[in-house]
């Protein structure tokens, strides 16, 4: 079992601190598996591991993952300086980009923000700008007027939380166009997923359901949790992180309450290794570990403790993040000791219910595992 993780763990024997040097080697690590991953299986967007192998034809469910081996290769990038990674980064970007108008997933945040938002952001070239932006107006499409919401990959009347972490590309395309049509439409969609799918507790539902005639909210369910009532872990953190960004761009104190109260009930209700199982009110989990939902909680957190205005609370979060990373990055869960894996994170699960990905290395994970290394290093070495 995973212990507590102590402050004793990050420093050294002189009292200074040890995580800089943690975080550098599991890039390092993370690094040669990507490296690895690419050259075996070139042009190859995989989702879950089976057994630790990437290649695999085990089912999909749906196509939403291809933003996030793009999106870690430039990471590395920035981390490294290393020219390969950048031509790795614009080549995984070129090959999605006939998906800034794809409108049968709801999950193009995820295809663009890591990959040619990122590529922008070291261009400045309007041409990858405008890649971004038309994503975010197709995403906008989903919007359906009755009930003000996104409607998910599933159905018309459906809301899925996971689509708060892809509602920021609207909101990145209505701030770049001074689209304020664009702008409400984001607004509105985090008002109806705060109002109908987080609950008084801060806990969250992974979906809600309307009627496609009035938009009147019908019930919460879910695909990917215990049972409809219960709380999804990765759908949490999710939201967690998702209402955080949706306040920095509206600075709207709703969205930020919001996701101090999503992150509350994830610290409340996960030990203090920080490693949640797949949903808390399953009796008997089946596996002890969801390491995606820890690694987007530590992102999630760290980016929380940047937007808050009380220090005493942005230390709070960050620590709690620190935690998180310092059990992922024990060998329970970072891969450097498991001979013949592939992933970087052992024990994700993408979903149970279907027996997809269970027990595994996910994309997700492994790409908000690095986000959140990134952060942490970024903070640990700011002046």
């Amino acid at each position: 079992m995973v212990g507590q993780t102590s402050r004793n763990e990050r420093m050294n024997a002189t009292g200074q601190s040890i995580f800089p040097d943690r975080i550098r080697a599991a890039f390092a690590f993370a690094g040669s598996q990507l490296r690895r991953l690419v050259t075996e299986h070139p042009d190859y967007f995989p989702l879950y591991t089976e057994n630790g192998k990437w290649k695999h034809e085990s089912e999909a469910w749906t196509n939403w993952c291809e933003g996030f081996l793009g999106g870690m290769l430039w990471i590395l990038y920035r981390q490294t300086g290393d020219a390969w990674w950048r031509e790795q980064a614009e080549h995984y970007s070129r090959l999605i980009e006939h998906r800034k108008t794809d409108r049968n997933v709801h999950d193009l945040g995820f295809l663009f923000l890591p990959t040619w938002k990122a590529w922008y952001e070291l261009t400045q070239d309007s041409a990858k700008n405008q890649v971004v932006i038309d994503a975010g107006k197709t995403l906008a499409l989903r919007f359906q007027p009755k009930g003000r919401y996104l409607r998910s990959f599933v159905a018309p009347d459906s809301l899925f939380i996971d689509i708060m972490m892809n509602v920021g590309i609207i909101f990145y395309a209505a701030q770049q166009t001074n689209d304020s049509k664009l702008w409400q439409v984001a607004t509105d969609h985090c008002l109806t997923t705060r109002r109908f799918l987080v609950r008084g507790d801060g806990s969250t539902a992974h979906e809600g359901l309307f009627s496609a005639d009035t938009g009147e909210f019908v019930q919460q369910t879910t695909h990917q949790g215990w049972r409809n009532d219960s709380s999804w872990a990765r759908g949490q953190t999710w939201a967690l992180y998702g209402f955080t960004t949706a306040y920095q761009f509206t600075q709207d104190e709703r969205f930020l309450d919001t996701a101090e109260r999503c992150a509350k009930f994830y610290l409340d209700r996960t030990p203090a290794h920080g490693i949640p199982p797949n949903d808390w009110e399953e009796p008997e989990p089946r596996r002890p570990y969801e390491s995606s939902a820890a690694a987007i909680a530590a992102a999630g957190l760290l980016e929380l403790a940047r937007t808050v205005s009380e220090s005493a609370k942005a230390d709070y979060y960050r620590e709690r993040a620190f935690a998180i990373l310092a059990t992922l990055m024990r060998p329970e869960f970072l891969a450097s000791e498991t001979p013949g894996w592939e992933g970087i994170l052992k024990h994700g699960i993408y979903h149970e219910r279907k027996g997809l990905g269970v027990d595994e290395s996910v994309m997700w994970g492994e790409y908000f595992f690095l986000v959140a290394l990134d952060k942490a290093l970024a903070d640990l070495e700011a002046p």
